[in-house]
């Protein structure tokens, strides 16, 4: 039996060149035992199975390297516009603690319609950093993404107890305890029957680690070849923190205690030493990252819902930091994603021209698979992976036909996305998610999201309800009144 696809004619194909995507028109691809084995023209190859590219664009598969996809789907219509005026710069703080499933079953079904939506937008490998329970696994593989299991562990909780102070609530030894486990998550993350599953060690924020849990994790990735990942310069009140506790930004104080090389990726990158909102004197923060070799994990929208953003990407990649991109919240979109990198670093810096698409393009496939340490994934040539996504050219999104790649971020996202394939598999057809019951998954959701609103109470410092934390847009009424 012919195990070999070949998609034949494609009207554009995305290659790789050795260093960068290029445009292939009329080009044939061929894939066989999960990776891929043409690509080009003038070469006959035979197939068991054949299919018509003519209509389509085909792409590598979108590496997302920052995702929560066990909550973030089930604050939808929660914590699209959350104000915190105590913790003016972020609502972090005060509304993450109180808005998480209360349920494993609610947890699950947030699990799946992310990964859902991660698939039906391009996506075939996603780092999701998560608390690990049992069955998470086995949930990633199911859905048939390439997953990068990322458990979190902390020191300390974040608590307030007045809207407005941050308190650390630290607990001794939760920290190594917690990278214990996560090293035997990622462990049989590694050796699942799947095949498509790997880890990262994923200490959860710079503030909420000692030293010693941050050193440890580190050696721990280093000592197994793997990559590390952790949140920092993600607000106002972390840099000053840091400040207060160390006379160093979270970036300085991570170099100075040997966790920033180029197995390291940094979430979010927002605030370093040259944010006009710090007004501070040095300018270090930018060398440190380039000089390191570690990653930036750019997550646009969950930042920008809150009149924040990075100033700016084009000026981190002209001055030669890696970046990668991640969706960090709903929609789980990469596509969404990278439109909103682009517009949020043009209107931060004034111009067109502190970006290209071609750069958040490359930071969405490349980018994140070299922070991920692979040379396989992110790019179509011969020997990477068999993770592709065909955008259907007809559609009317797409249409006319002038630059199709550019199209699909600016206008259509994953509306004209046909089909996606991870290490050969189909896992999107004909723009349908075939790994997961969708219907059913966001039933399960609706479920835990009145459960989770239900306790919110109970966990909010001042006890307030979900409709005083989270206002509805309009009056709900019984009637319109007439005259």
């Amino acid at each position: 039996m012919n195990d070999t696809t070949v998609i034949h004619d494609i009207a554009w194909l995305v290659a790789w060149d050795g260093t960068k995507h290029v445009y292939l028109r009329h080009a044939d691809l061929a894939f066989a035992n999960g990776s891929i084995t043409h690509v080009g023209k003038g070469r006959d190859v035979s197939a068991g199975r054949r299919i018509d590219g003519s209509g389509l664009l085909v792409m590598p598969g979108l590496v997302n390297i920052h995702t929560h996809a066990q909550s973030e789907a089930m604050r939808k219509g929660i914590t699209d516009e959350t104000h915190s005026p105590g913790f003016w710069h972020s609502s972090l703080y005060e509304h993450l603690p109180v808005f998480n499933p209360t349920d494993e079953e609610g947890r699950e079904a947030c699990l799946k319609v992310a990964l859902a939506e991660l698939l039906l937008s391009g996506v075939t490998t996603a780092v999701d950093l998560s608390m690990p329970y049992d069955g998470w696994l086995d949930a990633l593989a199911a859905s048939g993404i390439r997953g990068v299991a990322a458990p979190m562990f902390r020191d300390a909780r974040w608590s307030t107890a007045d809207g407005h102070s941050l308190d650390y609530d630290w607990t001794p030894g939760a920290g190594a305890r917690g990278l214990e486990r996560a090293l035997t998550v990622i462990e049989l993350a590694r050796q699942h029957p799947s095949g498509r599953l790997s880890g990262m060690v994923a200490p959860s924020q710079v503030d909420t680690c000692t030293e010693e849990t941050l050193r440890d994790s580190h050696a721990a990735a280093r000592e197994r070849n793997l990559p590390w990942t952790i949140h920092a310069a993600q607000s106002v009140t972390e840099f000053h923190e840091m400040q207060r506790r160390h006379g160093a930004s979270p970036i300085q104080w991570m170099h100075d205690i040997g966790v920033l090389d180029e197995r390291s990726t940094i979430a979010h990158c927002i605030f370093f030493d040259h944010h006009p909102w710090l007004h501070w004197t040095a300018r270090r923060d930018l060398d440190l990252m380039r000089d390191s070799g570690a990653t930036v994990a750019h997550c646009p929208t969950v930042f920008s819902r809150r009149g924040i953003a990075l100033n700016t990407i084009g000026g981190y990649l002209r001055h030669g930091v890696s970046l990668g991109l991640g969706t960090d919240t709903y929609p789980h979109n990469m596509l969404d994603e990278m439109r909103t990198a682009a517009v949020a670093a043009r209107l931060v810096a004034g111009s067109v021209a502190d970006l290209d698409y071609s750069e958040i393009f490359h930071a969405a496939t490349v980018g994140g698979a070299t922070a991920l340490g692979r040379d396989d994934l992110g790019r179509i040539s011969v020997g990477a992976k068999a993770d592709l996504v065909t955008i259907d050219l007809a559609h009317p999104a797409m249409r006319p036909v002038r630059e199709p790649l550019r199209s699909l971020i600016v206008v259509a996202a994953e509306r004209a996305v046909r089909d996606v394939w991870v290490e050969g598999e189909r896992v999107v057809a004909d723009g349908e998610i075939v790994t997961v019951d969708l219907a059913a998954e966001l039933d399960r959701l609706e479920a835990g999201q009145r459960a989770m609103m239900a306790a919110v109470p109970q966990i909010d410092w001042a006890g307030r309800t979900v409709d005083a934390l989270a206002p509805m847009m309009l009056d709900t009424v019984d009637d319109v009144g007439r005259p």
